[in-house]
């Protein structure tokens, strides 16, 4: 509404909206009905005001409280209100905005809506205690007794609970154009229910003679119920305003109330909040459920969609009755036409002979415990072919607690199943490949320090001996080149048969880089790790002998034993030394770390 105005020129706008408007408000519920203190019934002028605040950006709102407490001034001594008491009752009400337009930013964090229960129920919050701290200020201000207080915060609390949601509705309505966008017929029946809404009301309240109060009620509850929130604001701004101008005047079932004016408008003002505290959560409430209907729906069709797509089907057993209720995809996976018979023992019996007893089990489990199920199993559809389902499902339990039903789910999953064992066998041979030496095929360095690492991780905490052994060829360098890569491929393929073949299963020997070896000897004593590690050495030397087509070679072999090593790198290190000692004395020979 004032975004194309310059920052003066709005402040300008707002300062007389908020003057005009308040001033208007202030001096016609002046004059209309009033209690004691001169306090009318209803205090519009103070929802007006809040409504205001949260309708106009927060670089207007210092000229706003301006033009409040201008207008404020003015109607208060034109009413005939001492000066002090003018400005004690205008230092209220500007507190009284504030206070609730801070509230309400703690609370909210984005623009207050009616449409949510909880936003209503803050904005409520927030009218109550800036009534109380309101009519606690003007109290203490002009000195009047507890009435003053009680008829202070009745009449400004109703004054912001019935005329701030309209106005804010209504003025974000008409920013969103929705107007413009409502159907014609729409329109129509909105006009027709809050005209009702009037009409009704001054039949209620201008006469006394047929008690008629209940009549407003039902005209607000059918416009919150047929237009929302805005509906159940705006009726109830209608029969607030009629109520009090037609009471004021001495008409009507409440004017007509024997006692003192202060008892009537008590009365009035407990009419009024009755009926706010029905309709307005009513109307949120409303329409909550259909928001939650339409999403439901939404829901639910994009469900239909999703089996659809991926071929899931759904079924349900009567425990009652005893009956099974299968879903169209449910036929078309066991591979039966939809709406063929079928029966509980039926559905069961479907499954391969060494899946059936385990269904079965799973199921009577279910219903005992009362727990969601799954299980994946075989069938043999009607034609013969063999495929792999799943089944989700729950019990259902009626409220006196007992088992009724068993609702689930049933997937064909047989492409699952065989990609994923077609995935694992890949995986399988990927392991294999990333962990094995090409040349050699002995484990590489990755698994052989991998497999290091457990077994140390398991000598610290049981106690068990360990002990590493690493060699490498000696005069490898030489071999390769006299005879060329090929022939030194060939020897260490060699050196690694004969290194492997005279280990023990649960040993490993890996190939950890060029013509470098590691021997992992586990649950091996020092003196067990020695001859072992010899007999390695030995079995490399002899097979050198033996074979006559490949060059003679031997080995160094460096040993150390688990020592409380925190770590493989110190035990790896030790037997590095002590390979180093073995070809500093001549190689094709066995050293132990110290």
């Amino acid at each position: 509404m004032t975004r194309s105005l310059s920052p003066r020129v709005e402040a300008v706008f707002w300062f007389l909206l908020t003057a005009v408007g308040y001033f208007l408000l202030a001096s016609l519920s002046l004059y209309a009905t009033k209690g004691e203190d001169n306090i009318a019934a209803v205090w519009p002028p103070s929802g007006y005001f809040l409504a205001l605040l949260l309708l106009m950006p927060a670089r207007a709102r210092i000229a706003g409280f301006a033009g409040m407490a201008s207008a404020s001034l003015a109607a208060n001594f034109l009413g005939g209100t001492p000066p002090w008491t003018c400005v004690a009752f205008t230092l209220s009400n500007g507190c009284e905005a504030a206070l609730a337009l801070w509230l309400l930013g703690r609370r909210e964090t984005g623009d207050l809506s009616f449409m949510v229960p909880r936003s209503v129920a803050n904005f409520c919050f927030a009218a109550f205690v800036s009534g109380v701290a309101s009519a606690s200020i003007a109290w203490l201000l002009t000195g009047n007794g507890a009435d003053f207080f009680l008829s202070w915060l009745s009449t400004v609390l109703l004054g912001m609970l019935i005329v701030t949601p309209p106005i804010v509705m209504l003025a974000r309505m008409v920013d969103a154009n929705m107007f413009d966008n409502a159907p014609d017929g729409m329109k129509l029946e909105a006009t027709a229910i809050l005209t009702v809404a009037g009409l009704v009301s001054i039949v209620a309240f201008s006469q006394s003679q047929f008690p008629a109060t209940f009549l407003p009620c039902i005209a607000v509850v059918a416009a919150a119920y047929r237009l929302g929130p805005f509906g159940a604001a705006a009726g109830m701004l209608i029969v607030a305003i009629t109520a009090s101008l037609l009471t004021g005047q001495g008409y009507g079932p409440i004017a007509a109330i024997e006692g003192e004016q202060k008892l009537r408008v008590f009365f009035l003002q407990f009419y009024l909040l009755a009926l706010l505290f029905t309709t307005l959560p009513l109307a949120a409430m409303l329409i909550v459920r259909q928001r939650l209907a339409k999403r439901l729906e939404q829901s639910n069709r994009l469900l239909l969609q999703a089996e659809a797509a991926a071929l899931v089907g759904h079924w349900r057993v009567d425990l009652v009755r005893w009956r099974i209720q299968w879903s169209d995809q449910a036929y078309r996976i066991h591979g039966l036409e939809p709406g063929s018979p079928v029966d509980v023992n039926y559905s069961v019996k479907q499954y391969v002979a060494e899946d059936a007893a385990q269904v079965r089990r799973i199921l009577e489990q279910a219903v005992q415990s009362g727990e969601p199920f799954e299980f994946q199993g075989r069938i043999r559809r009607a034609d013969g072919e063999i495929r792999h389902v799943k089944s989700h499902g729950s019990i259902e339990i009626d409220r006196s607690g007992r088992t009724v039903g068993i609702f689930g789910t049933v997937q064909d999953v047989t492409e699952t199943v065989e990609n994923a064992r077609i995935l694992e066998a890949a995986r399988s041979a990927a392991e294999r490949i990333a962990n094995t030496d090409m040349l050699t095929g002995l484990p590489n360095r990755r698994h052989t320090l991998a497999f290091l690492e457990k077994a140390l991780a398991g000598a610290r905490e049981h106690g068990a001996p360990l002990a590493v052994a690493i060699f490498d060829i000696d005069h490898f360098k030489q071999i390769n080149d006299a005879h060329g890569h090929a022939t030194g491929d060939q020897v260490i393929q060699r050196v690694a048969r004969r290194a492997k073949a005279a280990l023990c299963d649960e040993d490993l020997v890996g190939r950890i880089g060029g013509e470098e070896f590691v021997c992992v000897l586990q649950r091996s004593s020092a003196r067990s790790a020695e001859i072992i590690a010899e007999r390695v050495r030995k079995a490399v030397e002899t097979a050198a002998a033996a074979e006559d087509a490949i060059p003679d070679a031997t080995i160094s072999v460096g040993l150390a034993v688990f020592d409380g090593e925190l770590d493989i790198e110190e035990l790896l290190h030790r037997a590095d030394q002590a390979l180093y000692a073995a070809k500093r004395e001549g190689r094709n020979r066995l050293r132990k770390a110290a």
